[in-house]
């Protein structure tokens, strides 16, 4: 019975860390990276490391991808000028949303 554990949660892993790569978008990569750290808090859990489980639903699951929507955040809001003022040549410029 342990090793179907086992094995259904390296599956769990392998198909959110393919999801991870596969997904394009910084912000929805953050989320699905918070996914990946449940189901490797999973894993260590099935195989019988609850310390190494916590740290990794503390660190994977909420530190990391917390930071990585901050950090998105902030190199969007850098990124872009103003709504109604021109962009400075060379920078995209912001599309309006309807």
């Amino acid at each position: 019975m342990d090793d179907v554990l086992v094995v259904v949660a390296l599956l769990l892993v392998a198909v959110s860390a393919t999801a991870a790569v596969v997904v394009r978008d910084p912000a929805r990569q953050a989320l699905v990276l918070s996914q990946l750290g449940l189901t490797l808090a999973l894993l260590f859990t099935v195989l019988q490391a609850p310390d190494v489980a916590l740290s990794q639903l503390a660190v994977g699951s909420a530190l990391t991808p917390l930071l990585l929507l901050l950090s998105v955040r902030k190199v969007r809001r850098r990124g872009l000028p103003p709504p109604g003022e021109p962009a400075p040549s060379g920078t995209p410029a912001r599309e309006e949303r309807a």
